[in-house]
């Protein structure tokens, strides 16, 4: 096999996985707060606390996931388009 058909393949295995973990899951865990929901302070002994409400997520300790996203605008401009 030559190697631009099997970069090529990769690609497309890759992408199909994407895409079916967007379908399965559509949320990811907050790249900001790391899933707490707020962020964490530690006082003046060292321990972990909860701190301010993480503001990119808003306590809800979930984000869309880029694909999911593109997928929802596709079927929004879809749906739209033909009504």
């Amino acid at each position: 096999m030559s190697p631009a058909l099997t970069a090529n393949a990769l690609l497309l295995l890759v992408t199909l996985g994407y895409a079916a973990l967007c379908a399965v899951s559509p949320f990811g865990v907050c790249r900001r707060c790391k899933g707490f929901g707020c962020y964490v302070i530690h006082d003046r002994r060292g321990r972990a606390k909860p701190g301010k409400t993480c503001r990119r997520c808003k306590g809800d300790r979930k984000r869309i996931r880029f694909g999911r996203h593109l997928f929802n605008v596709a079927s929004r401009v879809h749906r739209d388009g033909t009504r």
